[in-house]
């Protein structure tokens, strides 16, 4: 075994651990912290796929700035602890059918023999291969996340005031 599969396991396994500890906190700040963590984990796995900018794009957005809007919306929201711990048993049963059929659709999709990768198209994960598909060919797209994140900002700013005058 290599130091690249060693290391491979490690962030993979991390991640899953991760994942199960965002999934079975029952703090919301423990889950954005476990998340922030898959993150940090996730970059090491682009770091080992040599997607340096991919992996620096996943520690600055998502890390970076999608979890502080999500700590952010939680403390705004202030949930009580006791309506924290409540389980619904029709929440338990739904969440226990999803899961069940994910499973059932990972069968599925594993039972079927994996093609090989075309080795025509290499990607690489540099800042051309990725702003240049982005912007010559997904620019509407582009624009209209931009414009929703925008008025996503505003409206939480406005919903963050206790008193508009």
């Amino acid at each position: 075994m290599t130091v690249h599969d060693i290391l491979f396991w490690f962030f993979s396994t991390a991640m899953l651990l991760c994942g199960l500890g965002v999934i079975a906190s029952r703090s919301p700040v423990n889950s954005a912290m476990f998340l922030v963590l898959l993150f940090f984990f996730m970059a090491g796995l682009f770091v080992l796929l040599e997607a340096f900018f991919l992996a620096a794009i996943q520690v600055l957005v998502y890390a970076g700035a999608v979890m502080v809007l999500f700590l952010f919306v939680i403390m705004l929201l202030d949930i009580k602890a006791s309506e924290r711990r409540k389980f619904r048993a029709l929440a338990v049963l739904g969440g226990f059918g999803v899961a069940g059929a994910f499973a059932w659709e990972l069968r599925i999709i594993l039972s079927k023999p994996v093609p090989p990768l075309a080795t025509s198209g290499e990607f690489h994960g540099g800042l051309k291969d990725v702003v240049a598909p982005l912007f010559a060919n997904y620019m509407l797209p582009f624009e209209v996340t931009a414009l929703l994140l925008l008025v996503a900002m505003i409206s939480v700013v406005l919903l963050s005031k206790r008193d508009l005058k």
